[in-house]
């Protein structure tokens, strides 16, 4: 083992408050370890780090740079990981740990150490200049960041050089604090640069260059780098080489690497339009009942939602119940057909006797965790209000016999917010059910146990603000918010605690429009984060502070202002000629990239009745509450990790 730099005064701020008290700061030492062919970043509490000289190596190097050398066996191994799970958002494989000799093992603060293979880091991003301590935030190569290191007493620029023995730090033209890493002996890299020409001298001098002087490098060599970047690191972007090297992951994934390239112009000014009416609509019936002009239609309804008094016909036609090209006679025809099959399935759970119900432990559960959910959602409003209410009752027998439809998935709490506005517009079991089952259809992904579906979301939303905004990133990064975690409640449900029910009805028959692309709901969360970045910003939130922002704009948001701007920001996002090519697969703009090594789709997981949901999600009193329940606050970025279910 060789300790090859050492820096003290190196804290983590544990406080989201503005000014961070004492006992929020923990005080640590920053070590870059050499262990076998491995080269650790290691990260301990000064209680846990003890002396150096006697921990972790016996002689210091009197040659007077940042190395030392071995010449008597370490008192320990510098490589363990203490408790790393319990504060990473993205958990490496685990490595042995050993107890540090002199450390107090109940420590509360041995929990924050950390230790993590130089190989496992994507990038790096630097602090802005100006600030009353610089700090740096690794990102690993599975997307997550490592907590923020706080260097009170300097050493980043110091901590950077020494990376560079092992690493290619490479600087983005456009964003002289982000450095994207690489192996020295990354295909990619070598053979992009042996083919531009770009430099005379090693390439490892390029990150020498680069700390002395970022901006000169950038502009003069690196000025065609940007290409190499784009092409390199995402070989299917619009005017790429097509002889330059695959990018060096075989997964791409959202990076910072990419979309710091991205130059957007002017945000353009949208107009919402009035809502659809009823004689509009009867405008584009046709013979035989038949909907005419259809595309026309959808996209009516796409800039100014349905009037009331359509939304029970026109929901049918959205929800994919009723299609867009049948006649009159051909719907009635299949509305019976629906009838008999829905009352088959509800029959099934009916016919079950108490006693058959006792050894059915699964419905058992449905039952249970439905006749709970019920009795809580929408209480306020006046189709569900009362203690003997019979739209409490069709909402139960809907969503039991929902289980008899969907056996894999069955009944997930949250599933009863999205059926609620559905029973109110059609005020009818079966065209309810069948409406329900549409959307479900769209959102089934989001009730999965493996939670892959969301945690695929929340990181294409990150990937979009990373586009948009990349200040705002940044300030979510530094307050360990990066992940965007509070924003699990408004992917789950479809924003449907966010906004007044009249609204939700207006977002969601607008979003089902599937206009103008596939994800209008992950812009319709970054319009909401657009709308409030200067309160997030300004105010100096930290991450509780964020956390406690976001659900208190329950029932404050303005259902057409989202609309309006999550529109603009599509068109201002599609009107950029060096669009990534993951972001216009999010867009719906290009098709997904096929990967190399494709493997059969993973059936999904339910959550059983027994199981904790995605989220807790009790409901709200809009009359009464101007929060969210304590216990809707979603989920803490500590539970963030890649292996387990988010929760």
């Amino acid at each position: 083992v060789k300790v090859v730099f050492e820096k003290g005064g190196v804290y983590l701020h544990t406080s989201a408050k503005k000014h961070q008290d004492p006992d929020s700061l923990i005080a640590g030492v920053i070590r870059v370890v050499e262990k076998d062919s491995d080269v650790l970043l290691h990260w301990a509490p000064i209680e846990e780090a003890g002396d150096s000289s006697q921990v972790f190596f016996s002689k210091k190097d009197t040659s007077g740079g940042d190395s030392c050398t071995s010449e008597e066996e370490p008192t320990f191994d510098p490589g363990y990981e203490p408790d790393w799970a319990v504060i990473s958002t993205v958990r490496p494989r685990p490595r042995q740990s050993e107890p540090t000799r002199g450390a107090e093992p109940s420590s509360p603060r041995g929990s924050w150490a950390f230790s993590v293979s130089l190989g496992e880091l994507r990038s790096i991003r630097r602090s802005k200049p100006g600030l009353s301590w610089a700090y740096l935030v690794l990102v690993t190569q599975a997307g997550g960041s490592l907590p923020a290191l706080h260097f009170h007493r300097g050493g980043t620029r110091a901590l950077l050089r020494v990376l560079s023995r092992y690493l290619l730090l490479a600087s983005s033209p456009q964003d002289s604090r982000l450095y994207l890493v690489f192996p020295h002996d990354s295909s990619a890299l070598s053979s992009s640069f042996h083919h531009l020409q770009l430099f005379d001298q090693d390439s490892s001098n390029v990150v020498s260059r680069f700390l002395q002087d970022p901006y000169s490098t950038t502009f003069s060599s690196f000025s065609r780098v940007t290409n190499f970047f784009r092409g390199a690191l995402q070989p299917h972007l619009e005017g790429a080489s097509p002889d330059l090297p695959p990018p060096p992951d075989d997964e791409p994934e959202p990076g910072f690497e990419v979309i710091s390239c991205v130059e957007l112009g002017p945000r353009p000014a949208v107009e919402r339009a009035p809502p659809v009416t009823e004689e509009e609509w009867a405008g584009h019936v046709g013979p035989e009942g038949r909907l005419q002009r259809v595309p026309e239609l959808k996209a009516r309804i796409f800039s100014g939602g349905l009037s009331p008094s359509l939304r029970r016909e026109a929901w049918k036609f959205l929800l994919g119940y009723l299609s867009w090209e049948g006649s009159t006679e051909e719907h009635k025809a299949h509305v019976r057909k629906k009838t008999d099959e829905y009352f088959r399935m509800k029959l099934q759970w009916k016919s079950v006797s108490p006693e058959q119900e006792r050894r059915n432990s699964l419905l058992h559960g449905y039952r249970s965790l439905i006749e709970r959910d019920v009795s809580r959602t929408d209480r306020t409003n006046k189709f569900y209000e009362g203690p003997e209410n019979p739209g409490l009752g069709l909402l139960n027998d809907i969503l039991l016999t929902y289980c008899m439809y969907h056996f894999d998935l069955g009944y997930v709490q949250g599933m009863s917010d999205l059926l609620s506005p559905i029973l109110y517009v059609t005020q009818n079991e079966v065209d309810a059910f069948w409406c329900f089952c549409g959307f479900m259809e769209l959102v089934h992904g989001n009730f999965e146990e493996s939670q892959e579906t969301m945690k695929r979301q929340l990181g294409q939303l990150l990937l979009l603000l990373r586009v948009l905004d990349p200040p705002l990133c940044d300030f979510l990064d530094s307050q360990d918010s990066g992940s965007l975690c509070f924003c699990f409640r408004w992917l789950l449900i479809w924003f449907k605690r966010e906004f007044p029910f009249p609204d939700v009805l207006r977002l969601w028959e607008v979003l089902w429009t599937g206009l103008p692309g596939p994800n209008l709901h992950l812009l319709v969360a970054c319009a909401i984060l657009d709308m409030e970045r200067d309160t997030l910003m300004l105010s100096g939130f930290g991450s509780n502070e964020i956390l406690k922002h976001i659900n208190e704009l329950t029932m404050k948001l303005s259902v057409e202002d989202v609309l309006t701007r999550a529109e603009a920001l599509y068109r201002q996002l599609t009107a950029c000629r060096e669009l990534p090519h993951n972001v216009q697969e999010v867009l719906g703009l290009a098709s997904p990239a096929e990967p190399q090594s494709p493997s059969p789709p993973a059936s999904p997981l339910p959550l059983s009745p027994t199981r904790a949901p995605p989220a807790p999600l009790p409901p709200v009193d809009t009359a009464t509450s101007t929060q969210p329940d304590s216990s809707l606050e979603i989920l803490p970025e500590e539970d963030d990790d890649e292996e387990g279910v988010d929760s």
